[in-house]
């Protein structure tokens, strides 16, 4: 597939609501392999939790890739709120500037991005990963990332995120390294 074919679409928490069932889709086929696999906290079910939970949050968009007419890919994301714990738990790890912006809602939090077995490494998730953040008016982007999800951690390395500190989302949740774009806006 080139990426020519590709389409982008971004929606709303509505519009997002009613193609649900395809996104848990998405990511119930990206999701379906080791060390994923079984694990609770990574469940389909846990999923349509947080991305049902996320509809509520503020700023909320989500971002789909679609080739021949299917869903082969998504991202997700709200304006970081201050008071997250797995953000406040970063301390004096987040610089000054940054506690500073998210005081002002200033911080976009990309909570998922994911993409299809098939259409991997075509450019696919930075596009996806593009088009969220240029649609947003936020000067800084954050995100956490599984410490040993390779290609993924490399991948935002490379498109200029810096690692700032280690979190767990909950007990039960792997180890995730907390991770900054700054200036976002000139992506």
């Amino acid at each position: 597939m080139p990426l020519a074919d590709l389409r982008l679409e971004r929606h709303g928490a509505t519009d997002t609501a009613r193609i649900l069932d395809q996104l848990v889709e998405v990511y119930a086929r990206v999701y379906d392999v080791p060390p994923y696999q079984g694990d609770p906290f990574f469940s389909v079910d846990s999923f349509r939790a947080r991305l049902s939970g996320a509809l509520e949050m503020d700023g909320f968009e989500c971002v789909t890739a679609s080739a021949d007419d299917a869903l082969i890919g998504l991202v997700h994301g709200v304006t970081l709120p201050e008071d997250r714990a797995w953000w406040q738990a970063l301390g004096d790890r987040r610089p000054e500037e940054l506690r500073a912006a998210a005081q002002e809602r200033g911080v976009g939090w990309l909570r998922e991005l994911m993409v299809l077995p098939a259409h991997t490494n075509r450019g696919v998730g930075r596009r996806l990963h593009d088009e969220w953040i240029t649609g947003r008016q936020q000067p800084w982007t954050t995100l956490t990332c599984i410490i040993d999800n390779q290609p993924a951690h490399g991948a935002y390395v490379r498109w200029g995120y810096e690692i700032i500190g280690q979190i767990k989302h909950a007990d039960d949740s792997p180890l995730y390294d907390a991770m900054i774009l700054p200036d976002a806006s000139g992506v």
